[in-house]
């Protein structure tokens, strides 16, 4: 193997051997361009779209990025692009085949790519042999995701206004229960308003209601007096709860309708920097390439065929 190191005897041997070694080069290129062909591998388009996920929020520490990247490699957004474009037939994947799922998710893995950009974007990639069928599996995998954030989102809205609804109604019930103790004080102890009716005790023991103290009912004042003191500490206190659970009632009332609005939205959760499309040339074979290595592939090995006749010869 001597010749092989010696560059000035190496390229001695090409120069004798060139005419077999063009030949080689030459069928060897030939049939790569032939066994490339569509004839022998089917070419594949490839449609791309890059997005941001919106209007969410991460459930843990990982970043809005990344729990969109989860939801996309989720196993029903899977199962819905394979059931939509039935898949297995597309990829002539036979049914009855013992490791049909398996080989099934391995075809779709090998042709469909989901993974995050350095600039936290997410890029989708499709490679297929329509490419109109590229650029649609590209917009559904984007529209199975909105679809299937908006079911987990009005999931959660539902359960919050079911809870601010039930909130609300205990809310009702107090202020009407309050309500009521305020219809017993004025209905059996006459008292409705403290200020006002203060005012009128003052003036009937006075003698200065409409200046005219002939007209003072002086039984009725004293027993307005009397029930103001025995009950004038809860009429306030229960105007005070009133009015608090009616200030905190419209608080709860303003979250609850906020959730109504959430859960009856139609939003989207992504926001799409480049849209998919149709692509107009194959992204796989690059037949160029084929030819190349299968060239150098054939002279390498024709080279070292080549030693080893002339090693034994030597010998």
């Amino acid at each position: 193997m001597g010749i092989f190191f010696n560059s000035s005897e190496l390229l001695s041997l090409i120069n004798k051997w060139k005419i077999h070694l063009i030949v080689i080069i030459g069928l060897a290129a030939v049939l790569a361009v032939v066994f490339s062909g569509p004839t022998f591998i089917i070419p594949l388009f490839k449609s791309t779209a890059v997005l941001y996920p919106a209007n969410v929020e991460s459930y843990s520490e990982e970043s809005e990025t990344e729990q969109m990247l989860q939801i996309f490699q989720s196993q029903d957004i899977t199962d819905s692009i394979i059931n939509k474009f039935k898949l297995d037939d597309h990829y002539e994947i036979d049914k009855e085949y013992k490791y049909y799922k398996t080989v099934l998710y391995y075809e779709y893995g090998e042709k469909v790519k989901i993974g995050k950009t350095p600039f936290e974007s997410v890029l989708i990639e499709v490679l297929d042999k329509s490419p109109d069928t590229a650029a649609q599996i590209v917009q559904s995998i984007i529209n199975f995701y909105d679809k299937k954030v908006r079911r987990l989102h009005k999931t959660k809205y539902r359960e919050v206004a079911n809870m601010y609804r039930i909130q609300l109604k205990k809310k009702e019930e107090s202020i009407d229960s309050l309500k009521n103790i305020l219809r017993v004080l004025g209905e059996e102890y006459g008292i409705i308003e403290y200020n006002n009716q203060s005012q009128e005790i003052m003036e009937g023991y006075l003698g200065t209601f409409d200046g005219n103290s002939s007209k003072i009912n002086n039984k009725e004042v004293e027993r307005l007096r009397k029930n103001m003191e025995s009950h004038s500490g809860q009429l306030l206190e229960v105007i005070e709860m009133i009015q608090s659970e009616a200030r905190s009632y419209v608080v709860v009332k303003l979250d609850y309708e906020m959730a109504l609005r959430f859960l009856a939205s139609d939003m989207t959760y992504s926001n799409i920097i480049s849209s998919p499309f149709v692509s107009d040339k194959k992204e796989y074979p690059v037949r160029w390439i084929i030819v190349v290595v299968s060239a150098i592939a054939a002279l390498v090995f024709s080279m070292l065929v080549i030693i080893i006749i002339e090693n034994k010869k030597q010998s």
